[in-house]
C-alpha cells in the first residue's frame, strides 16, 4: 500500500479567487455541479476539512444520493466517507454537524500537546489522533493510509488547500470557477502565502476543462499519480 492515499484537491471560487464574502458562507457553484462533487464524494474513503470549516459552515459532508449511498453500502462502506479534520486549538463543538450525522468514522487530529484536552472535549463523538508537533500534513496522510483510507478529498478551507499544496502531497485539483466577482481584499481565498512547487518554472497540467451550466471545472494533474486512483 501507497505510504499515503491519492488526494484530490475540492474548491468552488469567484472569478477573482475568492472562496467566501468574510462575512457568510457563500455559495458558488449549481446543483449540477453539486450533484458532480458527491459523486466524487461518494467515490472516496475519507473527506478532509480545516476546523475553521467546521465551525464556519456547519458541514454535513455526507454522500446526498440514495443510490450512491446504496452502492457504498452495498460494497460493505459505511453511506458516506470517513470525516477527517485538523485542528490547533481544538475549539469544536462535539454537537456540530461534522460530528452529528452519519454511520461513518469521525477522525480529529490535533497537536500532540492538545490530544488529552480534545479528547476530554469532544469525548465519543470523534477519534482524536496525535497529529505531530506541531501538526503536518505528510504525517496525517500517512496515519490515514495506515486506517485503510486509499483515496482522500480535501474540501478546504485555504488554510489545507495551502498546506496540502506546499508540501507536494497533491496528486490531483478539482477547481471550480463561479462567474461572481467578491471584490473583497479582506475575505478568504482559495490558498494563503507559500511556496508552491508549481510556479512559472514548472507549470501544473491541465488535464480536464468542463462547463458545467453556468460554470466551469478545472481539473489540474499535480503528481504521477494521477489518473491511477
Amino acid at each position: 500500500m501507497p505510504d499515503r492515499p491519492y488526494i484530490l484537491l475540492s474548491c468552488s471560487t469567484s472569478i477573482d479567487g475568492y472562496i467566501g464574502n468574510g462575512s457568510a458562507r457563500l455559495p458558488l457553484s449549481n446543483d449540477a455541479d453539486f450533484d458532480r462533487v458527491d459523486a466524487v464524494r461518494a467515490s472516496c474513503d475519507a473527506i478532509l476539512v480545516g476546523a475553521g470549516t467546521v465551525r464556519t459552515d456547519n458541514p454535513r459532508l455526507l454522500v446526498r444520493s440514495q443510490v450512491r449511498r446504496e452502492e457504498r453500502a452495498a460494497r460493505g462502506l459505511p453511506h458516506s466517507p470517513a470525516k477527517v479534520t485538523v485542528t490547533d486549538r481544538v475549539d469544536l463543538d462535539p454537537d456540530a454537524d461534522f460530528f452529528a450525522t452519519g454511520d461513518c468514522e469521525k477522525l480529529v487530529y490535533c497537536p500532540t500537546h492538545r490530544v488529552a484536552g480534545a479528547r476530554a472535549r469532544l469525548g465519543p463523538a470523534a477519534t482524536v489522533v496525535d497529529g505531530g508537533a506541531p501538526v503536518r500534513m505528510r504525517v496525517i496522510s500517512e496515519d490515514l493510509a495506515a486506517r485503510g483510507v486509499r483515496r482522500l478529498m480535501v474540501e478546504g478551507g485555504g488554510t489545507m488547500h495551502t498546506q496540502f499544496l506546499t508540501e507536494n502531497l497533491a496528486d490531483e485539483l478539482q477547481l471550480v470557477v463561479a462567474p461572481v466577482f467578491v471584490g473583497d481584499s479582506g475575505a478568504p481565498r482559495f490558498v494563503g502565502d507559500g511556496r508552491f512547487p508549481w510556479n512559472p518554472d514548472r507549470r501544473a497540467t491541465l488535464a480536464e476543462t468542463r462547463q458545467i451550466g453556468d460554470v466551469v471545472l478545472l481539473r489540474y494533474a499535480l503528481s504521477s499519480r494521477f489518473g491511477t486512483d
